[in-house]
């Protein structure tokens, strides 16, 4: 599958089931066995064998023939039509509603087998569902997590126990880790992260010495950090908003990106915050006035945004007023707020060297070296386990407040395909043809029974 296609949730089509009408109750319990059609039903679906007499009278019957519609991927429209042919049924494709939001089934989801997912799916299933016309961002959030988690934890030697226990995950064949086997390139790639800072650092299991300091030590240049881990949120709030401009257009068109917060009107203040740095860094009056007119267009634009959806008068320009000020407030903390990236980085740095000093402290060519050696293994032990724990949450913190907070502005809704319990094993099912339909009751149309035009 091309690597573009997992970007976007999979295309959904609009579809009326359409059967003879003494044969829509077989129909449908083929329908339930495909597991690829959202039926819209006039009550909550069930999940009993009754729910397919329960969804036959639900149907739309005119004269000989009863429909109902729904949802359903447009790659599972061959099946589904191949599972209807026998019953005199077809699935016929119809324009989609305006105002409506077709259900969200992301790319690779295994909805028959209901596997967990692994974490980089998991990064954006617990903030929001993807609306069905955004972009995906679960490859790319993973990767922006494991790097921020290997400047946190940044050490060659705990990075690479990391590594082995992802390989560990991935190949031991214990029952008891099936249940992890999906995690195993996440945690190994959070451990390769944390051996490459391990290396920028010269950290393994401490400032031991094994390894040269290929960049810098945090403890000995804490401000040159501080400014790294700076400018790499800036990197990542460059990709938010991108992504965010991106499914601003999607959703609603160039028009409300235009004037969105998160879409180009928040970029363009983004824009202008980096070149009010470069200018004051570079002493260039003329970057200056680039920056203070980009940040004036950026407002301008952002405050009839937020005007319109205030609903105008004086009453929606004041909350328009205090949101655009908030806006500008919470760009400025947002990029600060990656200093923390540094910051955990140097208290990781710091355990370890305490840990390090009192194993030097206490080393001696006797019973000493014992004592050193448990002090070095369980200060790691514990360093490991505290300082995982820590980087892992706050990586978590960044990704959802700082970052999801400009890729998605509304809610989807997750694909539910209709599969109530047919009543037979599966594979019991004859073959197509070989059985006669199931007789609806010749009693009169229920009230339930509505007519088409």
């Amino acid at each position: 599958m091309p690597w573009r296609e997992t970007l976007s949730p999979v295309r959904m089509e609009r579809v009326a089931l359409v059967a003879p009408l003494e044969a829509r109750r077989s129909m449908l319990a083929d329908v339930a066995r495909t597991d690829a059609v959202e039926l819209d039903l006039p009550y909550e679906a069930g999940t009993g064998p009754e729910e397919i007499d329960r969804a036959a009278e639900a149907a739309v019957i005119h004269g000989p023939v009863a429909a109902l519609v729904g949802w359903s991927p447009s790659r599972e429209l061959p099946g589904l039509q191949a599972a209807l042919e026998p019953h005199g049924a077809s699935a016929v494709v119809l324009r989609r509603p305006r105002g409506v939001q077709p259900p969200t089934l992301l790319t690779g989801d295994d909805r028959k087998r209901r596997q967990v997912p692994v974490l980089s799916r998991l990064l954006v299933d617990t903030y929001t569902t993807v609306p069905y016309a955004d972009l995906d961002p679960a490859r790319i959030a993973g990767v922006a997590y494991v790097v921020m988690f290997g400047v946190m934890f940044g050490d060659a030697g705990q990075g690479a126990l990391l590594v082995i226990a992802g390989l560990l995950i991935r190949f031991l064949k214990v029952p008891w880790l099936e249940r992890f086997r999906r995690t195993w390139l996440f945690i190994t790639g959070a451990g390769a992260a944390a051996v490459f800072f391990g290396f920028l650092y010269g950290e393994f299991f401490g400032p031991t010495g094994v390894i040269p300091v290929l960049w810098l030590e945090p403890l000995e240049e804490p401000i040159p950090l501080m400014i790294a881990a700076v400018v790499l949120g800036a990197v990542l709030l460059a990709g938010s908003y991108t992504l965010g401009t991106i499914n601003r257009v999607r959703e609603g068109g160039w028009a409300y990106a235009l004037y969105a917060r998160s879409g180009l009107a928040g970029a363009l203040l983004f824009a202008a915050v980096g070149l009010l740095a470069w200018g004051l860094l570079a002493s260039n009056p003329g970057i200056l006035v680039i920056a203070a007119v980009a940040a004036l267009i950026a407002l301008v634009l952002m405050f009839i945004g937020l005007f319109t959806e205030s609903g105008g008068g004086a009453t929606g320009g004041l909350q328009a007023s205090v949101e655009l000020v908030d806006t500008v407030v919470q760009l400025g903390s947002n990029l600060v707020s990656f200093a923390r990236l540094a910051a955990f980085g140097l208290t990781h740095a710091a355990l370890l060297m305490v840990v390090w000093q009192a194993t030097t402290a206490l080393w001696a060519p006797d019973w000493r070296a014992v004592l050193a050696i448990l002090v070095f293994i369980f200060g790691n032990i514990l360093t490991f386990a505290l300082e995982g724990l820590v980087a892992g949450i706050q990586a978590l913190r960044l990704e959802y407040y700082e970052l999801f907070s400009r890729v998605f502005q509304d809610e989807g809704r997750r694909f539910q395909p209709w599969h109530p319990d047919t009543g037979e094993q599966p594979g019991a099912s004859s073959p197509a043809g070989s059985a006669p339909p199931v007789q609806a009751p010749q009693a009169s149309p229920s009230p339930a029974e509505r007519h088409l035009p």
